[in-house]
């Protein structure tokens, strides 16, 4: 779907309208420095699909942590019957 290309950070620098346009067409440019990877410029499509993912991202809580009525509230629940 997405094609991509590397280029240093540095020719990214100096050719950033070329990579605009990549980027509107559809291209991922990944950015290097010194042979590592260290950023992305992306089709705005995929930095919506990016954010929409972040978003579903399940929250881990530690029960110890919790507050006292939610605990009650876990302890109360009934499974197998409709809130």
């Amino acid at each position: 779907m997405f094609a991509g290309k590397s280029v240093t950070a540095s020719e990214f620098a100096k050719k950033f309208g070329q990579f605009q346009h990549s980027a509107l067409a559809g291209e991922i440019v990944t950015v290097t420095s010194y042979g590592r990877d260290v950023g992305a410029f992306v089709p705005v499509s995929l930095l919506e699909d990016y954010k929409r993912l972040k978003q579903q991202e399940r929250e881990v809580l530690i029960t110890g942590q919790l507050p006292d009525d939610i605990l009650a509230d876990i302890a109360a629940a009934e499974y197998d019957t409709a809130p």
